[in-house]
């Protein structure tokens, strides 16, 4: 595991996103394998699925297929180390900030950043709390989610689910505006065309 120390792992990632979900940092043994959220323990992917977000639990290799639903996942710092409290506050405030490009490059309608200690100090919010965020980042809704490492005792594994869950709900919602949003304008744009017809009554 050591020879994966500071490696990244590619970011999952494809335009007009859903949610991207931010981790934190990549673990040694996520950088080893490729994977994100990789290690045995990791509750990310269970709390995925209990939420509503994938049919079944995904493996880490089956990754890809979050594109299809898409969800994409990237890292606030890029660089694999063994906890995450080995990063320097400055790192978290450069990821903060690539973060936030990479947001905006990707249209990404939802930002999920996964650990409120890391939020906090990427962006100098010091009483941010769990939940939705007011504002935008890179015009993108802000929600953090708990932390889903198994070292992460605050969080048991039906409340990572539940807010998991919370979030594809106000996801899915924003989905539903979108597309309501869509079809008026599809309409209007067919009735603008729509051709004069003689009034027969006459």
């Amino acid at each position: 595991m050591a020879a994966a120390r500071d490696r990244p792992i590619p970011d999952l990632v494809a335009p007009g996103l859903r949610v991207l979900f931010a981790g934190i940092n990549p673990s040694l043994y996520s950088a080893a394998t490729g994977y994100h959220f990789a290690r045995p323990g990791n509750r990310f992917w269970p709390a995925l699925h209990r939420s509503g977000f994938t049919s079944r639990q995904l493996q880490p290799i089956e990754q890809p297929l979050l594109l299809q639903l898409g969800l994409g996942i990237t890292n606030v710092v890029a660089r694999a180390t063994a906890r995450a409290d080995e990063l320097a506050p400055e790192e978290l405030r450069a990821g903060g900030q690539a973060l936030v490009a990479l947001a905006a490059e990707l249209g990404v309608s939802w930002l999920a950043i996964l650990g409120v200690t890391a939020y906090r100090t990427a962006f100098d919010l010091r009483r941010a709390a769990v939940g939705p965020q007011d504002g935008y980042l890179g015009g993108a809704r802000v929600w953090i989610l708990p932390n889903p490492s198994g070292l992460n005792a605050h969080w048991s594994a039906a409340g990572l689910a539940e807010e998991f869950g919370r979030l594809r709900a106000a996801a899915n919602s924003d989905n539903s505006l979108l597309s309501s949003a869509r079809t008026l304008r599809r309409a209007s744009r067919r009735a603008r065309l729509r051709p004069l017809r003689p009034d027969r009554r006459r």
